[in-house]
């Protein structure tokens, strides 16, 4: 991994701990709660691994706090600026295509802003987000062509997109040009299944 991605993935290592252990669960019973494997448990509480968006939304929900909570230190009541360069990189495509987690509220009504670029050829799949979760997106440069669930939407620069994100969906690049644009995503409830929630030991 680069500098900057075990950076990353040590700091979001530490901060799983922490929501673990202040709740006192076993490695076994957040596993368990947030549907992954104990080994990806322990590799990212260790920062061996760099956590799929996937994993890291089962991770954060499972804990009852948002996918920006596990990249970014806690949120003061004052205003947050992320200078350029400085959001989360949680994914990178095969041609340097990323993902980049800019900005973030808490729970429980979870938004983050993201910064996506493909490059051509490139697509990224996401696995169903927690009920109610919506998605809204802005071409800024190239085409875009989105996957919801079994609708298909081309975009050009400038559309718009607003769905909801609870059921499969993917981005992609289907052109030759590098394709970048915005995306808010807003997760109603982070947690709200488990809060309640004890688990077994």
């Amino acid at each position: 991994m680069e500098d900057n991605a075990e950076t990353l993935a040590r700091a979001i290592g530490e901060r799983v701990k922490q929501e673990r252990k202040g709740r006192d669960w076993t490695l076994d019973q957040l596993a368990e709660i947030a549907g992954v494997s104990r080994r990806m448990v322990v590799n990212v509480e260790q920062g061996a691994v760099n956590p799929s968006i996937g994993t890291l939304l089962r991770l954060s929900d499972a804990l009852g706090v948002g996918l920006p909570a596990l990249v970014e230190p806690p949120a003061s009541r004052s205003a947050k600026i992320t200078r350029s360069g400085e959001g989360a990189v949680l994914w990178t495509g095969p041609s340097g295509g990323r993902g980049v987690l800019v900005a973030g509220t808490e729970s429980p009504d979870v938004v983050e802003l993201w910064d996506w670029t493909l490059a051509p050829g490139e697509r990224h799949e996401s696995e169903a987000h927690s009920a109610g979760t919506r998605e809204l997106l802005q071409v800024l440069e190239g085409s875009l062509t989105v996957s919801v669930s079994e609708e298909i939407h081309v975009l050009s620069i400038g559309d718009a997109l607003t769905f909801f994100g609870d059921v499969g969906h993917a981005y992609s690049n289907d052109s030759r040009q590098r394709t970048r644009f915005t995306l808010t995503v807003l997760e109603p409830g982070v947690g709200a299944a488990h809060r309640t929630e004890t688990p077994n030991a």
